[in-house]
């Protein structure tokens, strides 16, 4: 339970407003301590998730290239596309999305999702889908469907990416269970992590059928 200690510090930082980077940094090394892992160790597994980080790709790579889509006009070319499918609403599309994304970062495919794939299309054709069936939304709509999309991708990549067996995540669960004296293989950690992405695409997508009977109800309002 101590290891859990990492969790307590990334909430206190972010609550007091520090430094994310160092509030990440300093949750990474409480956990290797109370954890007994090695700071030899602990720094290599730093080294290495930066290293596979999205944040490097999206940062130098991405973010430009999205950057000149949105310029040339790419969120208004998703909202008009999901308008003429009139079977489309904002919970549907966002279900497919969920399925899709778990099923690519299962097999190791990452899609850079909030910053390639949320904010400069999911979000939008969402929004547009909306729009078409309960009429133009107000701006607190607007940001409660834009939540439900983040929300969407970052169930789909949590619960979808602990089922492919060459990730950083299952390697550091691995090491610790070893570490306290439950040898593991991965593949049996990528096997268990199955049921809980399925039980994870059930109660999420349940949230986003919800979520169309919501704007339904207040569309009629």
């Amino acid at each position: 339970m101590l290891t859990l200690l990492g969790v307590g510090v990334v909430v206190l930082g972010f609550l007091l407003r520090f430094n994310p980077l160092l509030v990440i940094a300093a949750a990474v090394f409480v956990t290797g301590w109370a954890g007994h892992i090695s700071l030899v160790h602990t720094v290599a597994a730093l080294g290495h998730a930066f290293n596979q980080s999205r944040l490097v790709s999206v940062a130098f790579l991405v973010l430009p290239v999205i950057g000149l889509l949105e310029r040339a006009g790419l969120q208004e070319q998703a909202r008009m596309a999901i308008s003429k499918i009139r079977a489309a609403t904002a919970g549907r599309l966002l279900l497919v999305y969920l399925f899709l994304r778990q099923i690519s970062i299962a097999f190791g495919l990452q899609i850079n999702g909030q910053a390639a794939m949320v904010r400069p299309l999911i979000a939008p054709m969402a929004e547009a889908a909306a729009d078409t069936h309960g009429g133009p939304l107000d701006e607190k709509t607007h940001l409660l469907i834009r939540a439900y999309a983040a929300a969407t991708d970052n169930v789909g990549a949590f619960f979808g990416e602990d089922i492919f067996v060459a990730i950083g995540s299952i390697l550091l669960i691995k090491g610790m269970l070893d570490q306290a004296g439950f040898p593991v293989q991965p593949l049996a950690l990528s096997l268990w992590a199955i049921p809980t992405a399925i039980l994870a695409f059930v109660i999420h997508g349940a949230r986003l059928l919800l979520l169309d009977r919501r704007l339904a109800r207040e569309a009629r309002k």
